[in-house]
């Protein structure tokens, strides 16, 4: 069941962020498996602005999306699943309920940053109907999300911004 996060899940978002973040080892990308999660500062503001969910299986969260409001778009800043519950459908309910509050808020679609080579990321979201921009394409606020992701180094791998 998707559902709005509340703050005793943050701590486990956590959880699902670093055991998320282990199978890009076996793709020679142990500095994003290394990368700390999101703070527990940060996910509480997307909880309090409505703006985080989870995908309860029964025993707690085993996914979550955080989003942001980017240039008139819906952005999907974070979506992670727990390795032991990949390959199930929690990240595409997660996605389509963020298209849905997308929607609902009048915006435009969804759009998003991700890694272009690794299957469970660009691919992936190409199936679920996300299509790549090319440079041209972006808006400033989509700019911004990029060069923040440059200084962190996150193009050590090729990345791509999509849309939906």
């Amino acid at each position: 069941m998707i559902r709005p996060a509340v703050p005793e899940d943050l701590p486990r978002l956590q959880d699902i962020e670093r055991a998320a973040g282990e199978p890009f080892r076996a793709l020679d990308m142990a500095a994003i498996a290394d990368d700390d999660p999101p703070s527990l500062e940060d996910l509480a503001a997307y909880q309090r602005a409505g703006r985080a969910w989870v995908c309860d299986t029964g025993d707690g969260p085993m996914a979550y999306l955080l989003a942001e409001v980017v240039d008139g778009y819906g952005h999907v800043e974070q979506v992670s699943v727990h390795p032991d519950h990949a390959r199930q459908g929690l990240g595409r309910r997660l996605i389509e309920h963020a298209a849905e509050w997308a929607s609902r808020e009048g915006l435009a679609g969804l759009t998003l940053t991700t890694y272009a080579e690794v299957p469970w990321n660009a691919p992936y979201y190409a199936r679920l109907g996300f299509a790549t921009l090319g440079e041209e394409d972006l808006t400033d606020g989509l700019r911004a999300i990029r060069d923040h992701e440059i200084a962190r180094g996150l193009d050590a791998w090729p990345r791509v911004t999509m849309r939906r």
